[in-house]
Parts: C-alpha cells; structure tokens; sequence
C-alpha cells in the first residue's frame, strides 16, 4: 500500500485474493477438480462450436445463437479459472487494483452480454412455435448477426457504466478479498468511499438486465407453453418442449446462483455461500451448457452420429 497525496490514509495498490486457501489440507484436491472442469468446459464449449460449425443441418438461429453462447461460456471461465488455479500454489494470491477492475469488467461484460443472449434465445423459441410460418423472415441471418451485435454491446456498455462507479471509489485498506476473482460485492465492501452512487447504478442494471430480462423470458414462455399445448400431435408436443428445456434449465441455472450471490446479506457464513455459488455460475455452469443443450437435442445426437461415421469411414 501506497501513502495517498493529502490523505491521512492510504492507498490500496494490490488486493489479496483468499480463493480457497481456508481448505489447506484439500489444495491438491481442489485443484485437480477445478482443473478437470475448466479443461472439460474448454474441450466442450469448443467441440460444440466446432460441430455447429461445420455441419450444414445446424445452420439455423437456434445453433447460432448456441454457438455464440458456447463462445461467451469459454471467455467467462477463461477469465477467472486460470488465475484461480495458479493461486492455489502461490504463497502471495496477488492481483493489482487496475488488474482487479479490469478482471470486473469483462466478467460482468461477459456475464451480461450472456443475459441478452438468453433473451434472444427464448426469442427465438417463441417465433419458432408460435410464429412458425414467418419463422424464416423473422430471424433471418441478417437480424441474428444485429441480435449478437447488439446484446454484446448492450452488455458491454452495462459493465462500463459499473466500471465507472468503480473508478470512483477509494480503497485504503483492508485489501484482502475473500472469493477466487474480483467481484463487486466483495469490492465495495473493501472501499473507504461512499458506496451510494454505485449502489443506484447497480439498481438501475439490476432492474434493466435482471427483472427485465427475466419478466421478457417468462412472458415468451406463457405464449410458447399455450402454443405447444394447442398442438395435436403427442410426438409434436414433445418435441417442442423438448427444444424449450435445455434453454430453461440453463435460465435457472445461471438466474438462481447469480441472483443468489448478488442478493444475499454480506455476512461471514454468506460470503461463504456466495462462493459457492458464484463456482457454480463462473465455473460449473459453462461446462454444463454444452451437455444439457446436447444430451436432449436430438439435431445435435445426429450431427454427432454423422461425423463419427465420415471420421471412421
């Protein structure tokens, strides 16, 4: 720590990061475990991306925007996995203010580019069944390029307006955050500063990228489920349900352990908790999306089925 200029206190220049380090007798444990799933998410996220590339019967907006989303589930754990893992040897788990700002900032871009991107997709199942004829038209390649240019800007610019908030604040000690990578609860519970102007900021995202997206999804999905159950056909309404539960399940998913992190109280046992969660929303989720989006997709099974006969033939 730095002496400010015309400061009586002083002045963070390093956080120290905690990770894991409470559980000393399980560091060789846990690491193989979280390395074990980062390499699996990694070989997953990647491999999906491949297939949807390269087999011409997944070129529709569903696998697109699946493909984008296997790409942000890779940069998302990308961005806090590889210095969780190097720090479970380091005696010193140091990481610089700016780094620690930065580290913020493309994680909340990431994380809330993703929240557009499941919003577009529930889009997509909704002109799917309930606009069928003018499927095509709707989400033509042209308007799903605008989509994913517009939520990762979209996303971009939220996380940029809590950047700014960030910048604002003073950290003069203590310097010691007790999670894996830098969060913003975590952060602001450090700060010397006044926190009230961030806090209004957080509001304001919270209210636009959370309740919205999530009252956008759930309306999407009361006229999805009425249109399914108007189908005749047993087999028809299987198979659509079938398309619009692996995108629920990852909506769950993602919504729950986040709204949990970011809603609790900051006491002891639920910072505790809150890290808990946040591996499940950092680090466990993206190596499960590839498998809840294949394991139930039959498209998918088939692309598989296809390729493993040319690479074997």
């Amino acid at each position: 720590m730095e002496v400010g200029e015309g400061r009586n206190s002083t002045t963070v220049t390093w956080f120290i990061l905690v990770g894991f380090s409470e559980f000393p007798k399980l560091t060789v444990f846990l690491f193989s475990i979280f390395l074990g799933i980062y390499l699996m998410t990694m070989f997953w996220n990647l491999g999906l991306i491949v297939l949807i590339k390269i087999d011409s019967y997944l070129h529709t907006p569903m696998y697109y925007f699946l493909n984008k989303l296997a790409f942000l589930d890779m940069g998302y754990v990308s961005l806090s996995s590889p210095k969780m893992l190097s720090d479970f040897f380091q005696k010193q788990k140091s990481i610089s203010v700016t780094g620690c700002l930065m580290q913020y900032f493309f994680l909340s871009s990431f994380g809330l580019t993703e929240t557009c991107l499941l919003v577009s997709m529930a889009y997509d199942r909704y002109a799917a069944i309930c606009n069928p004829l003018l499927y095509t038209a709707i989400m033509s390649p042209t308007h799903c390029l605008k989509i994913m240019v517009g939520s990762g800007i979209t996303g971009c610019c939220g996380s940029f307006i809590q950047l700014c908030g960030l910048l604002q604040l003073h950290f003069c000690g203590p310097n010691v955050i007790n999670h894996f990578f830098c969060d913003l609860p975590q952060l602001m519970m450090l700060s010397c500063s006044d926190t009230f102007f961030l806090q209004v900021i957080i509001s304001v995202i919270a209210v636009i990228y959370g309740i919205a997206s999530v009252l956008i999804i759930t309306i999407s999905y009361g006229y999805i489920i009425a249109s399914i159950l108007k189908i005749s056909s047993a087999k028809g309404r299987s198979k659509a349900f079938n398309t619009c539960a692996s995108h629920l399940t990852t909506v769950i998913l993602f919504y729950g352990s986040s709204t949990f992190v970011y809603l609790c109280p900051s006491s002891d046992y639920s910072l505790s908790q809150s890290k808990l969660a946040s591996v499940v929303y950092t680090v466990v989720i993206p190596m499960l999306n590839p498998l809840i989006y294949s394991l139930r997709n039959k498209e998918i099974k088939d692309a598989l089925d296809r390729w493993k006969k040319r690479i074997f033939s």
